[in-house]
């Protein structure tokens, strides 16, 4: 079976560093907010290009703590997509704002610009592009109609880390980058992780005080906080597998290539990326009209397959009405009939990939 994703081999590739760091947490006795967090902080917050990282549980508090730094609370609304993971809608909530869902571009996947001006209203106080499948968003028309409408953004950068924009890496380029470690993300842990990078020192010091209680200093609060904090054996682990995280982009890229090249011209869409944009390719998402079918054929020959994301979060029963009135998001619900993930991972062996297109290509030929 070839895997739509698998952590244990990129664990494997790197076994004797990984398993050094590890013991080395677990010599100096300090697992929580200790020497390895607070390097990996720097590294991280030094790799994307901003002035600091704050290292908290996971994605969604990322987003959620972000949010709250910036002062969105309850009756306030903030702009996303529906395509994209619950995580993203869920940290809004949680914040206790309203989400307000928009509709993507049907090419890369991410936030169209023009659908913001629709929605924007006096309780809006932030845009959340998502850098959806490891492509970023349109950065610079997002961040022109928030910067006329005195909005912040925060960047869902889960599925991105190392993506660029113009040369420059997501997630420094709106007032706040949030960034998931779940094992399968292009830099994954061996558990949960997540990261806020800013470069407001303000907004950097809201964020710490919010992930540890609210602590100005031990056990008086400062502001209402909560626990989300990222433990020393992920950061020890994460410092390590930072180091070839370029790497494992550019091994992303070859075979995401090989994808294009041996299924170009066949009955699937393929993915696309615009001449200023680096995509890291965290997912290999095709789209097809009988994606099922081809789920079903895939399977049979030995090939995992996902779908990301097969209901879009406005029609999810837990988050219905979030859409504004008459709005609709026809692109977003297309993609979510049609799109399928292919296997993709840094290890993947390159003969693997032409199996996987050739049986694409084959059932793409007799449908």
């Amino acid at each position: 079976m070839i895997p739509c994703a698998n952590p244990r081999a990129q664990y494997a590739a790197r076994k004797t560093a990984i398993d050094e760091a590890i013991a080395g947490v677990l010599d100096r006795g300090s697992y929580v907010l200790g020497e390895e967090t607070r390097a990996f902080e720097g590294e991280f917050a030094a790799y994307v290009g901003a002035r600091f990282g704050i290292g908290v549980g996971n994605g969604t508090d990322a987003l959620h703590i972000a949010l709250r730094a910036c002062g969105v609370g309850p009756g306030d609304e903030v702009i996303t997509v529906s395509h994209t993971a619950v995580a993203t809608v869920a940290a809004i909530e949680l914040s206790g704002a309203n989400a307000v869902l928009v509709d993507i571009r049907p090419d890369t996947y991410t936030l169209d610009p023009a659908r913001l001006e629709g929605v924007i209203n006096a309780r809006t106080k932030a845009i959340i592009p998502v850098h959806l499948y490891g492509e970023p968003a349109d950065l610079t028309e997002i961040l022109d109609v928030a910067g006329r409408h005195g909005l912040r953004v925060i960047e869902d950068c889960a599925q991105a880390h190392g993506a660029a924009y113009s040369g420059r890496r997501v997630g420094s380029w709106g007032d706040l980058g949030c960034f998931s470690f779940y094992p399968t993300k292009n830099l994954g842990a061996l558990g949960d992780g997540g990261m806020v990078v800013t470069s407001s020192p303000k907004l950097a010091e809201q964020v710490r005080l919010i992930r540890e209680y609210g602590w100005s200093q031990r056990y008086i609060s400062a502001v209402p906080g909560c626990n989300s904090r990222l433990d020393e054996l992920q950061a020890a682990i994460l410092r390590v597998k930072l180091r070839t995280l370029d790497g494992d982009n550019a091994a992303r890229a070859r075979l995401a290539a090989r994808y294009s090249e041996r299924l170009d011209g066949s009955c699937v869409t393929l993915p696309t990326c615009a001449a200023d944009r680096t995509h890291v390719y965290h997912l290999y998402a095709i789209r097809s009209d009988r994606r099922d079918a081809l789920r079903r054929f895939l399977t049979e020959r030995g090939i995992g397959t996902l779908v990301h994301y097969p209901v879009p979060v406005h029609l999810q029963p837990a988050y219905r009405g979030r859409l504004r009135g008459a709005d609709r998001v026809p692109e977003a619900e297309l993609a979510a009939e049609q799109i399928v993930s292919l296997p993709m991972y840094p290890e993947l062996d390159l003969g693997d990939v032409e199996l996987v297109a050739d049986a694409v290509a084959a059932f793409a030929g007799r449908h």
